[in-house]
């Protein structure tokens, strides 16, 4: 996955008694080979073509925001339930203490860090249709925290999609984002949905480094929140910069994508990667997208240098989609 194999022929000229022809034939066929490799494989570097099917390819792009004149509660702490049909919601706080804002459905939360300066947030409804709870929580205590408003609705999205195709809290982007239209210069020539997670995936893969310091500073803490452009601007990351970053790129152009955090293979490393869904199909050497079903891209695996940070590949436990 980090490169070509390296082709060696089954012939060596220092042998004795091969004789010229078989030499020339061996040669032939291992560039022959390397040629083939080389076409289905982009040229190495981790990247990745292969073949592609699917419907004509034809980007859109969706917005989400937030709508004052629609909270309930207060903008000191409140909730937008406005546009849970299109698969998020908005929260807003101020306070002088931390806040907290929760996501709740059939047992399960996703809390995420509220601006406590009145900048609202937009978080996914990444656990399907039905009742959610959502409550604004302020810091009192080292730990502890308490409700200061709450709310509840049942929630029925026109499209399972919808939370995978806006900007939300990891996945930060806007229409004049840089990494929105680099997006669509790179798929300005796909003919269909696999055609532009290729030329995704293999411009990621192959601009975007892995930056092992970031990764050693940020392996005990928590609330980190990546930023798509400053990940494109640097060339560098950790996982998680990689699947928000790939995450952005495609959902500005149409094509549902998830970020999911949870652990690896081996020694249960954490780490990050996406799943797309698209109409077509994407299968190549190291990549297998299928139609119309969640598959897993990998950005920060294909892209080399990382392994005892981001696993080997071999097995992935979900714990979070967002």
């Amino acid at each position: 996955m980090h490169g070509l194999p390296q082709l060696t022929s089954p012939f060596s000229p220092s042998r004795k008694g091969q004789n010229a022809a078989s030499v020339v034939a061996a040669t032939l066929l291992a560039a022959l080979v390397s040629l083939l490799l080389l076409s289905s494989c982009g040229g190495g570097g981790g990247t990745t073509q292969g073949s592609t099917s699917g419907g004509p390819f034809s980007p859109t792009y969706t917005a989400s925001a937030f709508h004052e004149d629609a909270v309930e509660g207060s903008m000191e702490a409140g909730v937008d339930t406005s546009c849970l049909e299109d698969g998020y919601v908005g929260a807003v706080g101020q306070s002088g203490s931390r806040l907290k804002f929760q996501v709740s459905k059939d047992g399960q939360s996703y809390n995420y860090d509220l601006p406590n300066d009145g900048t609202p947030i937009i978080c996914p409804l990444n656990m399907g249709d039905g009742a959610y709870t959502f409550t604004v929580f302020q810091n009192t205590s080292e730990s502890r925290y308490v409700a200061l408003f709450t709310t509840s609705a049942d929630v029925a999205m026109y499209n399972e999609a919808a939370p995978y195709l806006v900007p939300s809290f990891y996945c930060d982007y806007n229409e004049g984002s840089a990494c929105v239209a680099r997006a669509r210069e790179l798929t300005a020539g796909a003919q269909n949905q696999g055609d532009a997670v290729a030329a995704v995936y293999n411009y990621i893969v192959s601009n975007i480094s892995y930056d092992s310091n970031k990764a050693s500073q940020l392996a005990d803490s928590a609330g980190y929140v990546p930023n798509p452009d400053a990940t494109l601007a640097s060339g560098t990351g950790i996982c998680f910069d990689y699947s928000s970053l790939a995450a952005a790129m495609l959902r500005s152009v149409g094509i549902p994508c998830q970020i999911v955090t949870g652990n690896v293979s081996p020694n249960n490393v954490y780490h990050a990667w996406n799943m797309v869904y698209i109409d077509g199909t994407w299968q190549s050497v190291s990549v297998s997208v299928e139609s119309n079903t969640w598959s897993r891209i990998d950005t920060t695996f294909a892209a080399g240098g990382a392994s005892s940070f981001v696993g080997d590949g071999a097995s992935y436990a979900d714990r979070y989609v967002y």
